[in-house]
Order: structure tokens, then C-alpha cells, then sequence
């Protein structure tokens, strides 16, 4: 692994923009250097702190996938090396942690499925029987796998803000019928192989968001990252029993070790408020968040 980058710094190539994780680049009109920082965000808010090796990390998960998927749906690989298209002196800061992909027009819904029932989609369902409008049947507990695969969609948010949980009837608002339906339909495919394949090295997808834009002539495109610990949950198939038993969390391979810190760290005797500044992240906490994207990755890919 490379030293830590919590920021890239390429003057070779203009800024496009800095996201939770990830700084993206122009090459040219039709291209997008996507640079895959050490960063690390929690409840929308990212930490001070690096975690080594993150970045490295999650491109290389995302390749695994994008490799593996590949016949159900293109994505935006160009398949060309990140580090040619900066100044040898950058190279050091590209290399092994980005992707060189075709510019493509976003679509502003974050496709969601999920084939468990945690998290946000939990606390809903206690609430309401139902996910961002899916009715589910009674009776579910924390961590219970779902009969099939539910889409739950979210409205992107802009850097800082959180993503909005919403309808498929308000996706189909916002982006008409056919491109809506096609989506979902493309995100439950996705979603139900992946999760079959990750079964086989031992580990539980229990939901996952994908990204989609649209490229010159109007085709769908899987773009951003896909199934890495940042943007899905991951459980060990064995804890996964014994938590689900006791009604707890299983553990995973996602940043939960740093969110449960934040939820119980204290300021000045007061729970943090989840809004910027993040508390400072202690040493154990950043080691153990690195071992776990190491061990997710070390078993997918063996």
C-alpha cells in the first residue's frame, strides 16, 4: 500500500469536483480521472482522518465487480491506465487508486437494494411495516432476510447533505416510466448475482446502492463505485446467525466499527451532533476500519 492521501493535488488536470471519498478530474471533454482517496464519511460527514489503504481498497473491489458484471450491464471503464494521463510526479497519487472513466450525464437517483432489513430501512419498518413506500410483510426482526429483494431508491443529495429515501413513484417523477423501471429492474439483477457470488466466499451483500448515468446515445450505464464496503453492507456469513438470534447487528465490513464509535463518543459530556467537525478519529478505530476493508476485500477476491 502507498502512503495515505486524505486529498488529492493534481495540477496536471482541472478540477472537476470533490466528493465524500472520491476527487474527479477532466481529461479532456469526454473523460473523468476518478481519484479514490483514504477519506472516510460517516452520517454525511467526513472525518479528519485518513484511513490507510481505503482507497486502494475500494478500486480494487469496484474493478472485481465491474469485471464480474459486466455482460448484465456496460459500465464507464474506459479501460485505460489512470496514471498516463497525469504528470509522472502526480503518478504516486493515481496509481492503484483510480479509474479512468467515460464522462457520462448522471441520473440523480441512487438505486438502493436491499436484501436485508438494517439500518435506515429497519428503523422504517418498525415505524411503518414498509421501506420508502415497499410494504413488507409483519412480524420481521432486525438483520431478517427478505423474501426477495426489495428497490428502495434514494434522491442524490449535494456534498454534506443526506440522501433522501424516496418512492419508485417519485423516481418515475423525476425521471419518466421506462428509464425508472429499467433501473430497478437492472439493480435487482445486479444485486441477486452479486449476492450470490459474494455467498460463495462466505460473505452476505445485505443491501448495496448503485449509480447509473447515461452516456451519448442515451444507454444505461453503471458508474461510480459498485459494491464496496462504502456503498453496501457486508456481513460474515458466520456472525451473521448468532447477531441475527439476539436481534442485534451483525458485524460488517462497512465503517459500522466507526459509526458505533461516534454514536457513543462524547463532547464536552454531549452526544456529537453528527454536523462538521468530526470528533477525532482515535488510532485503534482507523486500524481496525482499515483491517476490515482489507479482509473484505482479501475474501471476495481470495
Amino acid at each position: 500500500m502507498t502512503s495515505s492521501l486524505h486529498t488529492s493535488a493534481l495540477t496536471s488536470l482541472p478540477l472537476l469536483a470533490r466528493g465524500k471519498v472520491r476527487d474527479n478530474y477532466a481529461v479532456g471533454e469526454d473523460r473523468i480521472l476518478m481519484v479514490a482517496t483514504d477519506r472516510l464519511s460517516a452520517f454525511d460527514v467526513i472525518m479528519g482522518e485518513p484511513i490507510p489503504g481505503k482507497g486502494e481498497l475500494l478500486t480494487q473491489m469496484a474493478l472485481y465487480w465491474f469485471g464480474k458484471l459486466a455482460h448484465l450491464c456496460p459500465n464507464h471503464l474506459t479501460g485505460e491506465l489512470p496514471e498516463r494521463v497525469v504528470h509522472s510526479g502526480e503518478a504516486g497519487q493515481v496509481l492503484g487508486r483510480s479509474m479512468l472513466v467515460k464522462r457520462l450525464k448522471p441520473i440523480p437517483v441512487e438505486a438502493v437494494v436491499r436484501g436485508y432489513l438494517a439500518g435506515s430501512g429497519w428503523k422504517e419498518y418498525q415505524d411503518n411495516q414498509s421501506v420508502c413506500g415497499v410494504h413488507l410483510p409483519p412480524g420481521l426482526t432486525n438483520a431478517a432476510k427478505l423474501p426477495e429483494p426489495i428497490y428502495t431508491p434514494a434522491a442524490k443529495a449535494a456534498v454534506g447533505e443526506h440522501d433522501e429515501n424516496i418512492t419508485f413513484e417519485r423516481t418515475v417523477e423525476m425521471i419518466g416510466p421506462a428509464l425508472a423501471a429499467q433501473i430497478r429492474d437492472l439493480s435487482i439483477a445486479i444485486y441477486k448475482e452479486a449476492a450470490a457470488i459474494a455467498l460463495t466466499k462466505g460473505l452476505i451483500i445485505a443491501d448495496t446502492k448503485f449509480e447509473f448515468g447515461l452516456d451519448e446515445k442515451g444507454a444505461l450505464v453503471l458508474m461510480d463505485e459498485v459494491l464496496t464496503p462504502d456503498s453496501s453492507r457486508y456481513w460474515p456469513v458466520e456472525g451473521y446467525e448468532e447477531a441475527f438470534r439476539r436481534g442485534e447487528n451483525p458485524p460488517s465490513y462497512d465503517k459500522q466499527f466507526v459509526r458505533d464509535w461516534l454514536e457513543q463518543v462524547r463532547i464536552n459530556g454531549k452526544p456529537w451532533d453528527k454536523t462538521p467537525p468530526a470528533p477525532r478519529l482515535p488510532q485503534e478505530v482507523i486500524t481496525k476500519t482499515a483491517a476490515k476493508y482489507r479482509e473484505a476485500l482479501e475474501r471476495l477476491t481470495g
